[in-house]
């Protein structure tokens, strides 16, 4: 059985006073739930080595694992302003986003861009969650399926199929991010299933044990109906894991 997963990215916000207390209340909040849910917490690369020392200094907040916004191909080099692979285990780093729409579509990173970041993340022990999603002019094209499977394929054409078992796909309708519209269940759900029906002709092992989490404008309000579809293995949260109560919230649908 796939364990639930619920991963807050907090994007470019947070000073040091507010990573602490939402590390603190998220903790405290997370005591409730059981083994089932794995939770995660995307602070900015600022803020990582801070989260991490507050995370290390407290036994009570074990619960949550820390997770990188972004990671470079390379270990090392002359790349001004990034961060490797590495550099982010060396911070107790667990997870790591990779492909995210405001990566693609504001920094310009291609299909194999980001299939190049997955596997230095993995290289360094990280596990890499692989974003993928369509515009809404690519869904009123009717062209969902062919946009997410072609960033799904660009990672297996250099990764391997094996090596999405040790990953996490994360399905986020581009439409759906911060504009406060979800994909319902269903329309969430079917592309969910195309995702692991896909994965299930190159490796049924793989497509069984890949978990597939769902990002785009998850609350309290929708979180149980979207996790309790089949294929929906818990999902990434935005907006709403800033706000330590309502993170929770959405925790506690996926147990």
């Amino acid at each position: 059985m796939r364990r639930k997963l619920i991963v807050g990215n907090w994007k470019m916000h947070g000073s040091r006073d507010q990573v602490c207390r939402l590390l603190e209340a998220i903790g405290s909040g997370s005591e409730q739930l059981s083994q089932g849910v794995e939770i995660g917490v995307c602070p900015t690369n600022l803020h990582l080595g801070l989260a991490f020392e507050f995370l290390d200094s407290d036994s009570g907040l074990g619960k949550i694992k820390l997770g990188a916004q972004n990671v470079h191909v390379e270990p090392k080099g002359a790349y001004t302003g990034e961060v490797s692979a590495p550099m982010l285990s060396e911070y107790g780093v667990s997870f790591v986003l990779v492909g995210h729409s405001e990566r693609r579509q504001l920094f310009a990173e291609s299909d194999q861009f980001v299939a190049e970041k997955f596997k230095a993340a993995q290289a360094s022990g990280l596990t890499p969650i692989l974003c993928v999603g369509e515009t809404l002019e690519q869904r009123q094209a009717e062209e969902t399926e062919q946009q997410v499977l072609s960033q799904l394929d660009a990672v297996i054409a250099t990764a391997g199929i094996a090596a999405i078992q040790d990953a996490v796909i994360a399905y986020e309708p581009v439409w759906a991010i911060g504009t406060g519209k979800t994909a319902s269940p269903a329309q969430a759900q079917q592309v969910h299933r195309l995702l692991r029906e896909h994965l299930s002709q190159l490796d049924p092992t793989v497509a069984k044990a890949t978990r597939i989490i769902y990002g785009g404008s998850v609350k309290a309000a929708n979180a149980q109906e979207l996790f309790s579809q089949p294929d929906i293995d818990g999902g990434l949260v935005g907006g709403a894991s800033l706000e330590a109560e309502e993170f929770i919230s959405i925790c506690k649908s996926a147990d």
